[in-house]
């Protein structure tokens, strides 16, 4: 719970509400001081799990895809990023979800550096159709009902194109555990199994297209070894259909 613990996780918990039951109250993700490494490094520079994210986004691009969802996006650190590295049409769209505190910023941040391309959101639900891209980063397992096969399901149409990446997947059962965000803030996140993740997806029609290793991520979780793992998970999927 202190600023050493700072990325820590703890605990093992059936829901979001007992999870959030044993944390001190917080804002989770909105608060402005989250923000801060994203806008003066993220938005800078890639890391090496940004590669695959690149390579498969600019292929899509490359053949007509227009509109992106970037869930989770933060600032816009991905559209800031990238595209140092490879052109981006005029055309496209790239709306983030994100909580009020860090859309705020976001939306200064684009007005200031004109790009135009950025809008942001704060309802998931209503932004999930109508686009051909899905990117989340290290997001998806944050939101209490964010697994994409079911977010894929209240969908009026689909994306072709799905970029995840900085999953927590592994080969045990799914849980709920609780992460120390800094700042004061804290928040309950779902770790998934692997093969069910993956199959949940390609149920619906999705082809499981690349999967890479982030090893820059792992999850140690004090007193439970067999629900520790050393690497988190990017997966590409895509449906022709």
């Amino acid at each position: 719970m202190s600023k050493e613990g700072l990325a820590s996780c703890y605990g093992l918990f059936e829901s979001f509400a007992e999870a959030r039951a044993s944390l001190p109250p917080s804002l989770a993700f909105d608060q402005a001081a989250l923000a801060t490494e994203y806008v003066e490094v993220r938005t800078k520079r890639i890391f090496a799990y940004d590669y695959p994210m690149m390579w498969w986004l600019e292929r899509a691009i490359r053949h007509g895809a227009t509109r992106v969802l970037d869930i989770g996006g933060s600032v816009g650190v991905h559209y800031y990023a990238y595209r140092r590295y490879f052109e981006m049409p005029p055309e496209l769209t790239w709306r983030i979800v994100e909580v009020p505190a860090i859309a705020s910023i976001g939306r200064e941040m684009a007005l200031r550096t004109d790009a135009l391309a950025l809008s942001f959101v704060e309802d998931l639900e209503p932004a999930l159709s109508g686009v051909d891209i899905w990117i989340s980063a290290g997001a998806i397992q944050y939101f209490e009902d964010g697994r994409p096969s079911d977010l894929l399901k209240r969908c009026t149409t689909r994306p072709k194109h799905i970029l995840l990446n900085k999953l927590p997947l592994y080969t045990g059962q799914d849980f709920i555990t609780t992460q120390n965000l800094g700042e004061g803030s804290f928040s309950p996140f779902h770790v998934y199994n692997r093969a069910a993740f993956i199959g949940d997806m390609t149920a619906l029609g999705y082809t499981l297209g690349d999967e890479w290793a982030v090893h820059e991520r792992s999850l140690y979780l004090p007193g439970h070894p067999d629900r520790s793992f050393p690497a988190f998970t990017g997966l590409y999927f895509t449906n022709d259909t």
